[in-house]
């Protein structure tokens, strides 16, 4: 498992060497075909703020080769936003005074239909808050069912589960499982998640494992930008990704740079503040790190960024987002999980990524990609 891993990297350690990686070390990484987590730690260091441009341009060149100059495009449908669990950042949290909303089958199928009018979209995921008693397998292995009529590619964004459960949703044809481990520092973690299921450090960490000895097609990781030093967080991302291909090879995955916005429960403030430079950088520096994982930014990134990191990185962006249950149809006016950015519609995010030379895919999340897969396997690294 990953925690018994994690236990050997020391996050002092690591961050010490990423602020004491020297100019030198950011042009050996840029010079080498295929980067290893040191090479990663070089690329996001401060050192490397001043190659930009030349990461810029590599970054391109590694996506184009394996993606071409398709995004894949998907939409998210969040069914519930109850909740037992104390996340101090969360909109969700068990505490805050909202209305809690679980949707019925009629309703969520009504979702559905409402998304399929806003755009062709064939890639879904499903959202909950977690809740296992009232939003466990189940119900999510009835929403599943639900979909399958109207979408070709289904991916959920649940509570960790155990493997017998993944595999069981595979069954009900989940795709892919997303989880944001929101960050790797252990005693901090803590602090952020006190009380409920999410609170258990290597029970979330190792849901990764889990997914993989499940079987399921594709993961996707990320950490909460705005906790704790972004920098070791990604790094600890890294060594967690190249961990995961080694162990489960056919498995494809995803990463994503999620930054804090502000939730129903005003009082959180970030710890750190990523610019817009950095997530670029960090982009740059995923890409290069590993040319075939999948880099995702949702509609918590504004437009601009959006339509600029299209062309240079990133190969997958929901568009139209609601992250209130039932916000396409049902309760438009429920409150939000976050607030969102980029508030777009999908034909209009369509079109501003056709501008600047890409060419939006609405059906097959991972698949829309196979076509130039030619460079080599998915999951195949050293």
């Amino acid at each position: 498992m990953f925690s018994d891993e994690l236990e050997k990297i020391s996050w002092e350690k690591t961050t010490e060497a990423i602020y004491s990686k020297t100019e030198a070390d950011v042009l050996r990484a840029l010079g080498k075909s295929h980067c290893d987590v040191d090479d990663f730690m070089a690329l996001i260091s401060p050192a490397a703020e001043k190659y930009l441009e030349p990461m810029a341009r590599l970054s391109r060149k590694y996506t184009e080769e394996r993606f071409g100059k398709t995004i894949s495009m998907f939409i998210p449908l969040y069914l519930t936003n109850s909740c037992t669990n104390s996340c101090v950042y969360c909109g969700f949290h068990i505490s805050n005074p909202m209305a809690r909303t679980i949707l019925t089958a009629e309703e969520i199928e009504n979702e559905y239909k409402a998304i399929k009018k806003l755009a062709p979209f064939e890639n879904l995921l499903i959202v909950t808050g977690e809740n296992p008693a009232k939003a466990g397998v189940p119900y999510l292995a009835k929403a599943l069912d639900l979909a399958k009529p109207y979408f070709s590619n289904l991916k959920i964004e649940v509570m960790p589960l155990k493997t017998e459960e993944y595999a069981e949703l595979v069954k009900h044809g989940m795709n892919g499982v997303i989880c944001f481990q929101e960050t790797y520092h252990k005693e901090r973690y803590k602090i952020y998640h006190p009380r409920g299921m999410k609170s258990k450090f290597e029970w979330r960490v190792n849901g990764f494992d889990r997914m993989g000895q499940a079987g399921v097609h594709s993961i996707g990781m990320g950490v909460l930008i705005g906790l704790e030093d972004w920098r070791t967080d990604v790094t600890m991302m890294a060594y967690h990704l190249r961990y995961l291909q080694k162990h489960y090879w056919k498995t494809k995955y995803s990463v994503n740079f999620p930054r804090m916005r502000p939730a129903e429960n005003e009082g959180f403030q970030p710890n750190v503040i990523m610019s817009d430079k950095e997530l670029a950088q960090v982009t740059f520096a995923m890409r290069i790190f590993d040319h075939d994982v999948d880099i995702s930014y949702s509609t918590r990134e504004p437009a601009y960024i959006r339509d600029h990191m299209a062309s240079l990185g990133v190969t997958t962006m929901s568009a139209e987002s609601k992250t209130e249950p039932g916000g396409y149809y049902t309760y438009p006016q429920a409150l939000e999980q976050f607030h969102i950015s980029d508030d777009r519609t999908a034909a209009e995010v369509e079109k501003a990524l056709k501008a600047v030379g890409r060419e939006p895919v609405w059906k097959d999340w991972d698949a829309s990609f196979d076509h130039v897969s030619h460079i080599r396997p998915a999951a195949v690294h050293g």
